[in-house]
């Protein structure tokens, strides 16, 4: 059967054979075991209704058998005979093009090379999931090659509810992952609801089909690891031969070793699954591999004596690092983490002292050893940060709850007041007032053609539109404008692609629409094929997370989603070609509330219209809430954007005296 003929017809007609796992891939670890007995029976109950009664017999033992082995049921038997990766617009069966974009980017999110966890439809972080079984993947593949640009298909934490009848300027999609009654948000509750098969944890990017592997997050580590050295070097100096150490090497943490290079420093990532460091060593996202602490600590000093830029995936446990380095007195300038915090008692951070392979034993026979490993670990983990900053090192958290479990394990991360924690977050220190604040973030575009020519020539439209803006940017953004510049110059350079045609370039609002007004013009004079923006939910206006992205509003507010669902509603009426809301991202399940969207630019006016409309209120949503916060930085921002925006009409804070609030209680 033709690829096309697979896709057009949904679920099988006649049952597949059993699946036959490949040699060397990437396996999620097994999820806990919260289900009863009854509640087991439902969860195959809920699986066997996407199949016709004559299968389920068969199906049931099966189902059984992977919810036993796994802790949930993937329906393997249903995963696609095809090479999944993102073919041009052109090889899908559809009848719209906005529905064969989407067909496109779901693909791309599943592609080996990018998805963390293929076999199980997970993208990155752990569990991100795209779809939770494979019965999902081909219904909604179906759907959306028989959509028509009068429907829109709503899909509820993967699962396709259906096509309903909407109209041209309706969104093709509506995607939600995990929005949950608010009293039944907590992990365990992700545990049971989704091995019962009724939602998923979509992360971010990988709910939204707009993962485009790390380069996704690459730009944005780039400016934080940049701007951390500079926040402690002199003018004069420069990153060369200095060290950032930090954990973490699968999906988003991937990125961490080509930011550092970047940046121009010695990088140190410790990542204790062997695979995935070896998958970014072989990708070119890390320079060395090494196995051995004493090898670890001779390179990193020759690198030193050198004055090296050199990235290194270290296979093995960052705490053992901290630990060596502090012994050995190499001197860390900067130092995070970004292992899977947000999950960490189902293999999210692995404790020191333990294997990879005993850990994920203790995971699946003893979760409640494991836990108290984990604890114990955090706080030996922030034992040896403490060490090496009371020398000097400049240690930020990276918004993958690192700090916010460290403290819940009881370990010394709290500030004086016990309220706040010792170190900042990267967006407080970093990204929020330098970027969020002014509108910049992780915008991003995929070239469907899948020619390497039409990405040169969008790099090429971007850096020309990015100059011209420049030339009348005013002073207090342009620094921002410069490394966005020289981003997109180098871009192609750092062998950044995996997976799709795709980049990453942080502009604000007034950048990306015109960015965006330029491929749709080079779309209608045919010099590239059409485009589908995006960007991350990492953003100034898609996600409300009280530790992460919005940690730098000071008004208290920070806590409320108001911000996140505002944006996706708004997206979707504005033009956005589909639309998501998330519950749980990088800092975890009942954590955060994010969404994201996806458009499609194909040259015609209507598109015009749609990226004007949508890429304004989708960065201008988030300024108008940080100003109304009192942040100084987006005050200057909404109030210039008035300026130019005559329609534009936002509530402005008065400031107020702290000395009259003295003596008040």
């Amino acid at each position: 059967m033709t690829f096309k003929a697979n896709i057009l017809q949904g679920i099988p007609k006649e049952l597949p054979p059993p699946y036959r796992f490949p040699d060397h891939v990437n396996r999620a670890p097994k999820r806990k075991d919260v289900l009863s007995k009854q509640e087991k029976k439902l969860a195959i109950k809920n699986a066997l209704r996407y199949f016709p009664k004559d299968w389920h017999e068969v199906l049931a033992v099966e189902f059984a058998k992977e919810l036993q082995d796994f802790g949930r049921i993937y329906m393997y038997r249903f995963k696609p005979t095809y090479k999944m990766y993102a073919r041009p617009i052109s090889d899908y069966p559809a009848k719209s093009k906005q529905a064969a974009a989407i067909m496109l980017m779901i693909q791309n999110n599943l592609d080996p090379a990018v998805a963390q966890h293929p076999e199980e439809l997970i993208i990155y972080g752990g569990n991100g999931a795209v779809f939770q079984n494979w019965a999902q993947y081909l219904l909604t593949m179906h759907y959306l090659a028989h959509m028509t640009e009068e429907q829109t298909l709503h899909m509820y934490s993967g699962h396709p509810m259906g096509l309903f009848p909407s109209s041209q300027h309706a969104p093709r999609v509506v995607v939600t992952n995990g929005m949950m009654v608010p009293n039944y948000s907590k992990p365990d509750d992700w545990e049971k609801f989704n091995a019962l098969g009724v939602t998923q944890y979509g992360q971010m990017t990988a709910g939204s089909f707009m993962y485009i592997g790390p380069q996704g997050i690459v730009h944005g580590t780039t400016i934080t690891v940049m701007n951390a050295f500079r926040k402690i070097l002199k003018s004069d100096e420069n990153p060369n031969g200095k060290i950032f150490l930090t954990a973490g090497l699968g999906g988003m943490s991937g990125a961490q070793p080509k930011a550092g290079n970047i940046a121009g420093c010695i990088t140190v990532a410790a990542e204790v699954n062997e695979k995935a460091a070896k998958k970014r060593y072989e990708q070119g996202w890390v320079d060395v591999l090494i196995d051995d602490l004493d090898d670890l600590v001779l390179r990193v000093k020759q690198a030193q004596e050198r004055n090296e830029v050199v990235s290194t995936a270290f296979i093995g446990n960052v705490v053992d690092v901290w630990e060596r380095f502090y012994d050995e007195d190499i001197f860390i300038h900067v130092g995070s983490d970004q292992t899977s915090l947000h999950i960490p008692w189902t293999g999210g951070y692995y404790p020191v002292g333990l294997s990879y392979e005993a850990s994920n034993t203790l995971i699946r026979e003893a979760p409640e050893v494991f836990k108290e490993k984990v604890q114990e670990s955090l706080r030996r983990h922030a034992e040896a940060i403490n060490k090496h900053v009371s020398r000097g090192t400049y240690f930020f958290d990276y918004g993958n709850a690192f700090l916010l479990e460290a403290s819940r394990a009881g370990a010394d991360v709290m500030a004086e007041n016990n309220i706040d924690f010792k170190y900042p977050s990267y967006v407080q220190d970093i990204l929020g007032p330098m970027c969020f604040d002014y509108g910049f973030g992780p915008f991003r575009w995929v070239c469907t053609s899948g020619k390497p020519e039409d990405l040169d020539k969008t790099d090429e439209i971007a850096m020309e539109v990015l100059q011209k803006i420049m030339k009348n940017s005013p002073e207090e953004i342009q620094l921002q404008m410069q490394d966005n510049i020289t981003w997109i110059r180098d871009a192609k350079k750092n062998k950044m692609v995996v997976g799709s045609q795709a980049r990453i370039l942080y502009a604000d609002a007034e950048g990306r629409a015109k960015i965006a007004q330029a491929f749709n013009n080079a779309i209608a004079k045919g010099d590239i094929g059409p485009v589908v923006l995006g960007r991350d939910h990492h953003d100034v206006s898609g996600t409300d997370s009280p530790y992460r992205e919005t940690s730098n509003i000071y008004d208290g507010s920070k806590f409320t989603s108001d911000m996140a669902i505002h944006n996706v509603i708004g997206d979707s009426f504005r033009g956005a070609t589909w639309v998501s809301i998330h519950n749980g991202g990088g800092v975890g399940w009942g954590e955060v509330i994010n969404g994201g969207f996806g458009m499609l630019l194909d040259g015609t006016k209507a598109a015009e219209e749609r990226l004007k409309n949508m890429l304004f209120f989708d960065v201008n949503n988030g300024i108008a809430r940080r100003s109304w916060a009192r942040n100084d930085e987006a005050l200057f921002a909404i109030k210039r954007e008035m300026e130019r925006t005559p329609h534009l009409k936002v509530t402005i804070p008065h400031m107020v005296d702290n000395q009259l609030l003295e003596n008040l209680f």
